[in-house]
């Protein structure tokens, strides 16, 4: 998190410096020195027995002493000249002293005189292979020249070379922690991981508490997706350093398992233990933001703006809080404040956006952000403007999608193709979504055919299209088109189980979708990965009327995700519709309606629940807003009709359910109800036979 982890080039470099301290054989007295009026306190060493002459102590003495003036001065080269000079009359005098090689190298490496530096360094191997000191030294000097910190550009050659001989000095001497962490350090640059795992094992198996050896092998751990291995590693570290460093090492590590509750309790130690560090106080904010704690977190960002007015960013997580909080003029008014301290800001102009959205204002939403788009259009992009033009250009094709304005949609997501086409299969998915939500399935097969011949090993393309042979009532061939997908990688297989468990419930197979479930609940590690199983488990259940053993999956899983929306919302409806506990319905609906006040099925299950507690003007104005958003939905339809029905409105009853039938008509296999059809019919039939009674019209034969 920026501000309190580095990246990974940083770290490496600081890591470099740590471990370039200098290493000598002598043992030091100190001795007062004088040159330019300068006081030092050098060190003469003390002699090992009457081999080392005298002349090699004197020029050992005189070259320390420059050595530290020369570090006292920044380096100044009459002073790492001098100091050098004296070093070889020391090794002259006394071949013995050759560990002085290092001190030399370094002095050069230290005053960026690299290539004398590694000459140096490579003449003592030649001299002798097994020179340990000299091989550190060249490992310092590449993994110093591995690459600039600030645009983290690293240099392959460099970064080999400095892994080739930390390799080397760890087979020699397996127990040179410092080197193994390097060494680790290193590989995990490379992006090696079993090689990174392996060293920083080995340093702690020299020294089972070293606190960058853990923290090493936990970042390892955590970038190769085992963030519960990191934690408990960063667990360990913290009870035995309860540093602020160490808690937000281990708050950054839950944040990749998602759990931004227990991230915010790692962050709350720090901060006890530097109450200062204002980066700490905003990590802490933004996990209570996410982990939906958001009176905390306002209080926390608001002390934050108090002590600093021109904190942009602070009030925009104020305004998403207040929007989250339904305070919509809150909202408008702390995103009013961060605008105006930074005006060119992307992320605060969208924030406008989101709360237009989150009234309701789908329209003024699109047109807001046409607005954005349109002044901040250039003819070429850095990185970060690309990734956010194409998110912002994917979220106006998904509002056009939402109004139902398909062609409007369909161009959006093609700019994106145009304008960025490493994500172009992304937005060819979206494309052929559109078509498929529009039931123009003639444009959607041609779109997907295209997109197949382009990207033939794109996943999502791939799932998009079995989707799509689905509808078509092809399932046979979507079948054959996910297991295409099976590779061996956990995360990918565990995704073609549970699209392969799709195309089963889409054509009622429920035995084969249970299986299936089966084999993604194995591959299924984070919770809300069990989460996604579960619910789509609860499911299958209750479309076999098997409504018991639907809800206790459902309830098993809001266990594990108290707040999960969807499946609030379906066992919400589930009871409505059972006509049973409809206060706990309403509750549970509500919660869903919270998080997402503009979904059209959550909307239809609140009008559904006030249908079944016969509040019928609520009814109606739930129903008549799910509309707004899902306008081709038959069951929506067909619950109007019935609450219409109910209300004696009898021709606006028929005309919902005539538009219900037109619907389901046009709907694909996989989404058409048993008897659904039927029992619309049946309505319509009846409401006809009444309205002509009550009119006195005799029902034409």
């Amino acid at each position: 998190m920026p501000g309190i982890f580095s990246s990974s080039l940083r770290t490496l470099l600081l890591g470099a410096a740590i471990l370039a301290v200098p290493m000598t054989a002598f043992c030091f007295q100190s001795a007062p020195a004088k040159e330019d009026g300068i006081n030092l306190n050098s060190k003469a060493p003390i002699k090992q027995g009457p081999s080392i002459k005298a002349e090699a102590y004197y020029h050992f003495t005189v070259g320390h002493m420059y050595e530290e003036m020369a570090s006292a001065y920044g380096n100044r080269t009459d002073y790492v000249n001098k100091a050098i000079d004296n070093y070889r009359l020391a090794m002259k005098e006394d071949p013995s002293a050759n560990f002085l090689v290092e001190d030399i190298a370094d002095l050069y490496r230290e005053s960026g005189r690299l290539r004398e530096a590694v000459l140096e360094a490579e003449g003592a191997l030649k001299n002798n292979p097994n020179d340990l000191n000299a091989r550190r030294v060249l490992a310092r000097i590449y993994t110093q020249q591995i690459g600039d910190s600030q645009t983290n550009k690293i240099d392959q050659g460099m970064l080999h070379k400095a892994v080739e001989q930390y390799q080397l000095i760890t087979d020699h001497d397996p127990k040179d922690v410092d080197s193994l962490i390097m060494l680790g350090r290193l590989e995990k640059l490379m992006q090696n991981t079993p090689e990174a795992e392996k060293a920083f094992q080995k340093a702690l198996d020299q020294d089972s508490g070293n606190e960058d050896a853990l923290s090493g092998l936990a970042m390892v751990y955590a970038d190769s997706g085992d963030a519960r291995r990191a934690s408990d590693l960063l667990e360990k570290l913290t009870k035995k350093d309860p540093s602020p460093r160490s808690f937000a090492m281990l708050a950054t590590s839950y944040e990749q398992m998602h759990d931004y509750s227990l991230a915010a309790t790692a962050y709350r130690q720090a901060l006890k233990l530097d109450p200062a560090r204002v980066e700490i106080k905003q990590a802490l904010a933004q996990d209570l933001l996410l982990s939906n704690q958001l009176d905390e977190a306002l209080n926390l960002y608001q002390e934050i703006v108090k002590a600093n007015p021109q904190d942009a960013q602070s009030y925009l997580r104020m305004s998403q809080i207040y929007r989250q909080q339904k305070k919509f003029d809150l909202a408008r008014q702390s995103s009013d404040k961060a605008k105006a301290i930074d005006p060119d800001s992307l992320e605060i102009r969208y924030n406008e956006v989101t709360i237009l959205e989150s009234e309701g204002k789908v329209q003024d939403a699109v047109n807001t952000l046409n607005s954005i788009l349109k002044d901040t259009e250039k003819k070429t992009y850095n990185p970060a403007e690309k990734g956010y033009r194409a998110m912002m250009l994917e979220r106006l094709g998904l509002l056009y999608r939402n109004l139902e304005q398909y062609g409007q949609a369909v161009d959006a997501f093609r700019q994106i193709v145009v304008f960025d086409p490493e994500i172009a299969p992304r937005a060819e998915a979206q494309v052929i979504d559109t078509y498929r939500t529009a039931k123009d399935y003639t444009k959607a097969q041609q779109e997907s055919d295209a997109a197949s011949k382009k990207y033939p090993d794109d996943r999502t393309l791939r799932s998009v299209r079995a989707e799509l042979l689905t509808d078509l009532n092809k399932p046979s061939e979507a079948v054959a088109e996910l297991k295409k997908g099976f590779d061996g990688n956990k995360d990918h297989d565990r995704e073609t189980w549970l699209g392969l468990a799709q195309v089963y419930e889409n054509t009622r197979d429920f035995p084969e979708m249970a299986k299936t479930l089966d084999q993604a609940e194995k591959l299924a590690v984070t919770d809300d990965q069990k989460v996604n199983v579960m619910f789509m488990r609860g499911v299958m259940l209750e479309r076999q009327k098997k409504e018991a053993e639907a809800e206790a999956e459902f309830r098993r899983l809001l266990q594990l995700d108290p707040d999960n929306a969807a499946a609030l919302n379906y066992l919400g409806y589930m009871l409505a519709d059972q006509d049973v506990r409809l206060p706990e319905a309403q509750q549970m609906i509500q919660r869903a309606l919270d998080q997402e006040p503009n979904n059209g099925a959550y909307l239809d299950s609140m009008g559904w629940v006030y249908y079944r507690m016969n509040r019928l003007d609520d009814a109606e104005k739930q129903l008549q807003r799910s509309l707004q958003f899902i306008s081709k939905d038959p069951t929506i339809h067909d619950h109007l009709g019935d609450v219409y029905f109910k209300q004696g409105k009898i021709k606006d009853a028929i005309t919902q359910w005539q538009l219900s039938l037109n619907e389901w008509n046009t709907s694909t296999p996989g989404d058409r109800e048993p008897g659904a059809v039927s029992k619309v019919q049946k309505k319509l039939e009846s409401a006809r036979v009444r309205l002509a009674k009550e009119e006195g019209v005799r029902r034409p034969e």
